[in-house]
């Protein structure tokens, strides 16, 4: 990668974030190595974005953001983020982890744990942080489009994918946005819709899941390709068999271990990535 030892992190809001009280008696962000093979991190509350440039020999002017998952209390920073991130650069693509904001949860580690065992009874601070994580991928969104010629992007090839909770943020920003922070296109993986309502100039959107996803309802996948369908806007949808929920870049030995191969090739005919012989957007 073309940025020396160290990625560069941006501040997604570089002065006050907004709607801040939630996490005025929260503890230091946190992280933990190797867990189910990924950093965790958690009490997020001063959201950021780690830069991952290509080489330029290899750099298409494609920018996309990557939003990891965890349920809103914690993110999967490698596994959802700097893997995917890494896959995206090898291919000439900008990468931009996102540590939105998540629910603050207590310093000490069991106690965290019972949390991420058992989050309804939060579900009323998860109800208020949900919104904010949007406010957060617009804000995003914006901030790297004003600074598209520092990372030699295109601002009209600047993109949105998502894991789990990520893939709220991301089919959030891509339903809730304004001129300035509208993604060129969006991407949900194995994520959860909760809104029914798509703008008449959304983004192109690709979806995909597994059908034996022990916690997303394939329905949930399927109703968010039939929506974007129902408003004349591009969509494509890769429903798997088989593969759980969290795959992300694991090899399972299974038909879902292609998905990003797929993302690719939808990057490539919607005209965000370049084919041999064939001019982007």
């Amino acid at each position: 990668m073309n940025q020396g030892a160290y990625p560069e992190i941006v501040p997604v809001w570089p002065d006050e974030v907004p709607d801040a009280d939630l996490w005025r008696d929260a503890g230091p962000e946190l992280e933990r190595p190797q867990w189910e093979g990924s950093r965790l991190v958690r009490n997020v509350s001063r959201p950021t974005l780690t830069v991952f440039l290509p080489e330029p020999s290899l750099a298409t002017g494609t920018g996309v953001i990557v939003c990891p998952g965890g349920a809103f209390h914690f993110l999967m920073v490698d596994k959802e983020g700097t893997e995917v991130a890494r896959w995206l650069t090898a291919r000439g693509v900008a990468a931009f982890v996102l540590k939105y904001r998540v629910l603050p949860s207590p310093e000490d580690d069991a106690a965290f744990l019972t949390i991420a065992d058992n989050p309804t009874p939060h579900r009323p601070k998860m109800d208020r942080v949900r919104p904010m994580t949007i406010a957060d991928g617009l804000q995003a969104l914006g901030t790297i489009r004003r600074r598209a010629d520092q990372w030699s992007l295109d601002p009209a090839r600047l993109g949105i994918l998502g894991f789990s909770a990520g893939a709220y943020v991301a089919v959030g920003a891509a339903t809730k946005y304004d001129p300035a922070t509208r993604p060129s296109f969006a991407a949900s993986v194995y994520g959860e819709w909760w809104e029914g309502w798509v703008p008449s100039d959304a983004p192109p959107l690709f979806v995909t899941a597994a059908g034996d996803d022990p916690l997303i309802a394939v329905r949930s996948n399927a109703s968010l390709y039939e929506a974007w369908h129902a408003a004349g806007r591009r969509a494509e949808l890769h429903l798997y068999a088989r593969g759980g929920h969290g795959f992300a870049l694991i090899r399972q030995g299974l038909p879902s271990d292609g998905w990003i191969d797929r993302f690719w090739e939808w990057l490539v005919a919607e005209g965000f990535v370049r084919a041999p012989g064939v001019p982007s957007r």
